[in-house]
């Protein structure tokens, strides 16, 4: 059973009908159509900014990869790479910069993706474009991820790939700016529980947050994304 505007059961006979579709809009409605509007008009211009990054041509059509909007620059951080050197958005320019926020004990997600990210890598490679991307693994649990700990354990799936952590107080404005979360916790029994975003972040040339990558990751779809992004911006 339907209301009227005004309140009063409608049966949906069609003088009623058309009296009420007739009847001059309040301005409760007009507000409501003008903030559609509006929304569409803002729609329309993020999706014009996005498309600038590739030159003014259509986005790629992507497999796994979400693009969003508008590029965003990232704030400066500085973390400390397993080598010892900083690792600042300065060494995100230059390429393609996959990023993912995870911990050296994580029992399933995080080797599951290191795994995917290797099987990327080697396909890459294959075809030539190992130079224009990167793969970074950031540890959220700084505490337990000693640099050499955490060094060994992203260098069993490829000693390419970055690892980095930093303080909890790094590590928060950093996960923040990209939109990802993670949280630590120690239960009564003194064990350690990390829970942290799934997503890897895209990071352009221009060290610009760009789109995320949802899981579950497939080689495959990461091998083609990663190429489309390259062949549609040329870089």
């Amino acid at each position: 059973m339907a209301f009227g505007r005004d309140g009063t059961e409608s049966i949906g006979e069609a003088g009623r009908y058309n009296g009420w579709m007739t009847a001059p809009a309040p301005a409760s409605h007009r507000s409501f159509v003008w903030l559609i509007l509006i929304a569409a008009l803002a729609a329309a211009v993020g999706l014009w900014l996005g498309s600038r990054q590739f030159g003014g041509a259509a986005r790629p059509a992507l497999d796994n990869a979400v693009l969003y909007p508008q590029p965003r620059p990232v704030p400066e951080f500085r973390l400390q790479q397993a080598d010892g050197r900083p690792l600042t958005p300065a060494d995100w320019r230059g390429r393609w910069n996959v990023v993912y926020f995870g911990y050296a004990s994580c029992p399933d997600v995080c080797p599951t993706t290191l795994a995917s990210f290797k099987q990327a890598w080697k396909v890459l490679g294959e075809r030539g474009l190992a130079e224009r991307v990167r793969f970074d693994f950031v540890s959220v649990d700084p505490q337990r991820d000693t640099p050499e700990q955490l060094g060994k354990y992203v260098a069993f799936f490829s000693p390419d790939f970055i690892a980095a952590t930093g303080s909890d107080e790094q590590l928060t404005a950093l996960t923040r700016s990209l939109g990802l979360l993670y949280s630590r916790t120690t239960n009564a029994d003194g064990a350690i529980e990390v829970d942290h975003s799934g997503s890897a972040v895209i990071i352009d040339p221009d060290a610009h947050l760009v789109g995320i990558f949802r899981p579950p990751f497939a080689a495959a779809a990461l091998v083609h994304d990663l190429a489309a992004l390259i062949a549609a911006t040329g870089r």
